[in-house]
């Protein structure tokens, strides 16, 4: 198995973001290992920051939700009873501050974050988490966050980064097998609509040696409604996908479509290598100050427009190996 929860947050006035995971990665037949990543996206910089530690140090803290390492840990101050396992669709009561603490060679983070939306699940039924296929499940504890806290990273020059006030979002997924190909998409900050954001997964899954097509499943979030987008039994979807940009078309419910262009700079793609418990792998891009463009199409109403010229996380999992992106220095698992 394999189990990540990680957070996103993205500065509103300057092209900066952070991106860190804590992983579990458990091999057949083999103790399972913790994983703690490090991105930090600069537009200004040549590249993405990366840093990773893998160690067998893991354990899960009272009251919390995964420990790695030294002093590293992630989840809510206060326990709270199915927090990370909400019911379906975006129901039920929000999390509690979240904290998120940890080092690697090169970076230490202190982080903190609120939010007022209730944990989305995904995938729109109860049934599909405990079903064997799809073999990845993922669910976003905190959809849509505001932070606060220092992230440092080494030189030169040293930097000491105040996140206060800094978007993003907290996500949990686990499985047996990450997807054949994948795309995750968050959108925040966006400029018509401070409190509107976007959180979608896209996937295909490889059946009896095949992949099957496109299924996405997400939220729309925009004038305080959510619109479930995606779906087992949608029909509309489009994908045009390469690391630098993507282009969707996303159902919704009751008529609803969404237009996404996404396009990420190459100077802000962060190449990675996800391997799966059996020993295969992906490589997988993602640019987390990624520019997007919604246009979202309701029956009866005017077309509307959101844009976030920096304020979208954009990952693509593949298993080519000439996409371009370079990848981190560190194996997986």
């Amino acid at each position: 198995m394999y189990e990540s929860l990680y957070l996103r947050a993205v500065d509103p006035e300057r092209p900066r973001g952070i991106w860190v995971r804590y992983t579990v990665h458990k091999r057949p037949d083999l103790p399972p290992r913790g994983s703690l990543w490090c991105t930090f996206f600069d537009a200004t910089r040549a590249r993405p920051f990366m840093t990773k530690l893998t160690t067998d140090a893991l354990s899960v803290p009272e009251g919390g939700w995964i420990a790695i390492g030294e002093d590293a840990e992630f989840g809510p101050r206060r326990a709270i009873r199915d927090a990370i396992d909400p019911p379906d669709g975006v129901s039920g009561t929000s999390l509690p501050e979240i904290q998120a603490n940890g080092h690697c060679e090169g970076a230490r983070w202190s982080l903190r974050c609120t939010t007022a939306e209730a944990p989305l699940r995904h995938l729109p039924r109860s049934w599909m988490y405990r079903a064997p296929l799809p073999r990845t499940k993922p669910t976003s504890p905190a959809p849509a966050a505001r932070f606060a806290g220092t992230i440092e990273l080494a030189g030169p020059p040293s930097q000491a980064i105040d996140v206060r006030g800094w978007r993003g979002m907290v996500g949990h997924n686990w499985g047996s097998e990450h997807a054949e190909r994948w795309i995750w998409l968050h959108g925040t900050c966006f400029e018509e609509s401070a409190d509107a954001w976007l959180d979608v997964v896209i996937g295909r899954i490889r059946i009896a040696g095949r992949a099957t097509p496109w299924v996405a499943n997400g939220v729309l979030a925009l004038d305080g409604q959510h619109h479930r987008l995606g779906g087992l039994g949608a029909r509309g979807l489009l994908v045009a996908e390469t690391p630098s940009h993507c282009r969707l078309s996303l159902p919704g419910a009751a008529g609803l479509t969404v237009e996404a262009h996404v396009d990420a700079p190459t100077n802000a793609r962060a190449g990675w290598r996800y391997s799966d418990p059996d020993g295969t792998g992906h490589d997988v891009s993602n640019c987390s100050i990624a520019s997007l463009k919604l246009t979202v199409n309701r029956p009866g109403q005017p077309a509307r427009t959101l844009r976030t010229a920096h304020g979208a996380a954009y990952e693509l999992g593949m298993r080519e190996r000439d996409h371009g992106v370079p990848l981190a220095p560190f194996a997986d698992g």
